[in-house]
């Protein structure tokens, strides 16, 4: 939105999607929004009912189910070999660069379209992405009446909604957000318009970097939960497993098991934890093993929002790649 306007952003850094408390100010912001961007009831199930009682006058448009976003099911179990993880595609886009046309029982585009679109996307970060994300109150997400549903995860059954860590979606929904703000505020649509397409520009440019270091990578990896396979799924890479379910969850017992043993018989050389979770499972885990273990974060809790936050956080993820798997 630059040139235009700032967005308000409803979840802040570190607080979790999948449940927050909205304060008495952020309700406000929602209710005087002309357009709402959120992820979806997948990732914040919690939030429906208060866009319906808060802002029912606005635009609300759920990114994941936005016509040509790439959508993946969740994979299940501890160790996804078994789930023919490799064979992830989707319809037939290529994945900024890699062609993936012919991957795929279980990704497909929502819709078929091909128009890119911003990422403003699950942390609810997103929304200060690129200068165009926003319109005064792209809030997304919200907790109704104060309850606190922080202790609330994402079902695992269905479209894994962490998509805003396929590229391809973050341009998708550029050009979905730039035409609803344009549809909103006719005025300014041109900077809407330029804004998408420099933010666009911005995201390829990103992709190749993040590319060309990942081709220098090796090896097996873990990762702490099962929130990368929209970033696997773009950059060619694939995850052995994950110690957690998911991250609103504590893993069992055979679980660890499973996965203790399945780094040993592959021989990983890489396990990734997330700065929110206990880091002394990733050491149980990886107990006894020549493992190196790097902390990544697909909600980009230590990034600054504003306009290159997407960008940033598709950086820091594969630095974090790189780190770890670099021999």
């Amino acid at each position: 939105m630059a040139g235009v306007g700032e967005p308000d952003l409803l979840v802040p850094p570190g607080a979790s999607p999948h449940g927050h408390s909205l304060k008495p100010s952020d309700a406000r912001a929602l209710s005087s929004a002309d357009a709402v961007f959120w992820i979806g009831d997948a990732l914040s199930p919690w939030l429906e009912g208060s866009l319906e009682e808060l802002a029912s006058d606005a635009h609300v448009v759920s990114l994941l189910e936005a016509p040509g976003t790439l959508q993946l099911e969740f994979r299940n179990g501890a160790v996804f070999a078994a789930d023919g993880h490799d064979d992830h595609g989707h319809d037939d886009h290529s994945h900024d660069g890699h062609d993936h046309a012919d991957h795929d029982e279980h990704a497909h585009d929502h819709g078929d379209h091909d128009a890119h679109g911003h990422d403003h996307s699950d942390h609810d970060h997103e929304e200060h992405d690129h200068d165009d994300h926003g319109h005064d109150h792209a809030g997304h997400d919200h907790s109704h009446g104060g309850h606190d549903h922080g202790d609330h995860g994402h079902s695992h059954e269905g479209v894994d909604p962490h998509a805003w860590l396929a590229p391809q979606n973050g341009k998708q929904w550029l050009a979905l957000i730039a035409e609803e703000l344009s549809e909103i505020d006719p005025a300014n649509a041109e900077i809407y318009q330029s804004n998408a397409l420099a933010g666009q520009a911005e995201i390829d440019a990103v992709v190749e970097q993040v590319r060309a270091g990942l081709s220098q990578t090796q090896g097996e990896f873990v990762v702490f939960h099962d929130a990368y396979q929209y970033f696997e799924h773009s950059f060619g890479v694939s995850t052995l497993g994950a110690i957690s379910l998911a991250d609103a969850s504590d893993p069992s017992v055979a679980r660890i098991a499973e996965i203790r043993d399945a780094i040993a018989e592959a021989n990983v050389s890489c396990v990734f934890s997330e700065p929110q979770f206990n880091p002394g499972l990733v050491a149980t885990v990886a107990e006894g093993r020549d493992v190196k273990s790097v902390v990544i974060d697909p909600l980009g809790t230590e990034i600054a929002p504003g306009a290159s936050f997407y960008t940033d956080l598709l950086t820091d993820i594969g630095a974090g790649f790189v780190e770890c798997l670099s021999r």
